[in-house]
């Protein structure tokens, strides 16, 4: 029986992802719908470098489209993107740290290049009314923090707060156990909120 494009957004993740191993590829486009932003975001929280994360967006919706056929049990799917995700983050890690770092000669605020790329930015002529302008200085101050943690805190607060993953997922993820996660998180949170305070 064939489906309409609208019924597709209807169904559940784990029989869309089975339709898609069936060679349905209205089901898997609704997939990658679905999931493009989420791991988008990952990306960004995750990086500092931001001139990679739509690079590393596209390879991981390429690999997802092409491994999930691979995958045995659909209603494991997030669990198996986060591992594609969290496996192109450290690729790209040590692709990183085989390049010397960059900076621009003409930069002159350090911290602005951590938030995002000056030729990337522009005033957003939509921030009105005041409170959206606020919450997208939020945004952007939380994301600018968040990047200035160190990796082992980074990744399991990005994990848990951005995915939604469980502590007993994040410690598959990061090779880790429950106590460090756990740990991790809660100092994670204690230095984001010291580095926000004078904000908040």
């Amino acid at each position: 029986m064939l489906l309409g494009k609208s019924q597709y957004k209807k169904i559940p993740l784990d029989e869309l992802v089975s339709l898609a191993q069936k060679n349905d590829y209205k089901a898997l486009e609704e997939l990658i719908f679905r999931e493009q932003k989420n791991i988008f975001a990952t990306f960004t929280y995750l990086n500092k470098q931001n001139d990679s994360v739509y690079d590393l967006t596209q390879e991981a919706l390429l690999r997802m489209a092409k491994g999930i056929v691979n995958l045995k049990n659909p209603k494991t799917f997030r669990s198996w993107l986060n591992h594609i995700v969290m496996n192109l983050f450290y690729d790209n890690i040590r692709k990183l740290n085989r390049v010397p770092p960059m900076v621009y000669i003409d930069e002159e605020n350090d911290r602005e290049k951590f938030v995002t790329n000056p030729q990337n930015y522009i005033p957003d002529k939509k921030c009105k009314p005041l409170e959206k302008c606020m919450s997208n200085e939020l945004d952007r101050m939380i994301k600018h923090e968040m990047q200035q943690l160190p990796e082992h805190f980074r990744v399991p607060i990005v994990l848990r707060e951005l995915q939604g993953l469980t502590y007993e997922e994040i410690a598959d993820v990061t090779k880790t156990n429950v106590g460090t996660v756990k740990s991790r998180i809660s100092r994670a949170r204690s230095r984001l909120k010291d580095g926000l305070k004078d904000y908040i």
